[in-house]
């Protein structure tokens, strides 16, 4: 019992500080990023592990990448401690993506194969030309389908459960339930798309 004390008492802590940060108090984030390394770091390394052997970042440059980038933007208004997670896991994926862009520009060509990962969701294959090719996916889906994005990065890149992204994102779970089987098919065919176009 006392474990299941000290965990809500951490997360009402880690609310409270999200809120002051959320008004532009940066001492509170300094506060905030003892008591989420270890969820951050778990995101991180779940990145990481999708990357393979060889991958020229590091899970805590990773970290430390995406803290920055959460320092920039203080005024966010944030919902609870599983909207922190999933703007995190955001921030993470945006630092790989930026390092993938540049390792692709760097290195032209290569053998271009189509990887199935999570249920079905495919990617082109080599770690650079995966992240970018679900990126780029990413994007053309929030164009038309904001909110089926949002599921994605909240499930997929930030971990949350169902019922954890229909609360952030203020919808039932079914919606999300349905907004991520819809995702997951556009996802596929943009990417299958993409890498159709590359080969030709």
């Amino acid at each position: 019992m006392t474990d299941s004390g000290d965990s809500l008492s951490a997360g009402n802590v880690v609310t409270q500080l999200l809120a002051q940060w959320g008004k532009g108090d940066q001492a509170a984030l300094d506060q905030l990023l003892p008591l989420v390394y270890r969820e951050l770091h778990k995101i991180a390394k779940h990145y990481m592990n999708q990357q393979g052997a060889g991958h020229t970042l590091q899970t805590t440059a990773v970290i430390h990448e995406a803290y920055l980038k959460l320092a920039a933007g203080a005024d966010q208004d944030w919902h609870s401690r599983a909207h922190f997670f999933g703007v995190a896991a955001k921030a993470m994926r945006h630092v790989l993506v930026d390092h993938a862009r540049s390792r692709k520009a760097a290195k032209r060509g290569g053998e271009i194969q189509v990887v199935e990962i999570d249920e079905g969701l495919a990617v082109v294959g080599g770690p650079a030309q995966e992240i970018v090719a679900l990126d780029d996916a990413l994007q053309t889906l929030a164009a038309s389908y904001p909110r089926q994005a949002e599921v994605v990065e909240l499930r997929y890149f930030g971990g949350l459960s169902v019922e954890d992204t229909a609360k952030t994102l203020n919808v039932s779970p079914e919606t999300v339930a349905r907004d991520w089987k819809f995702a997951k098919s556009f996802l596929r065919r943009e990417i299958r798309r993409e890498a159709k176009a590359g080969q030709s």
